[in-house]
């Protein structure tokens, strides 16, 4: 496949589209809290469901920071053994 078809993230852009999906979820939190009186049982799961959203994505980030700072770790460690 030529490199031209790859798909490339780095961590500068996955983190910088989770603080805007961050941004937009607080947005969503605000505009609903300042019209809480129009506020439906619906606003509410799709709010709740953002929410949850944006925690299984931080928390997926946070472990993929972990298991290349593991991978490292072992890289290092493999070397100082050598």
């Amino acid at each position: 496949m030529p490199e031209s078809q790859w798909a490339t993230i780095t961590f500068a852009t996955l983190i910088k589209q989770y603080m805007h999906m961050q941004s937009a979820v607080v947005s969503q939190v605000r505009a609903v809290a300042s019209r809480i009186s129009q506020a439906t049982p619906g606003k509410f799961l799709l709010l709740q469901f953002s929410m949850s959203q944006v925690t299984q994505i931080g928390e997926s980030i946070s472990n993929l920071i972990s298991q290349v700072q593991s991978i490292i770790n072992n890289a290092v460690r493999n070397q100082k053994s050598s």
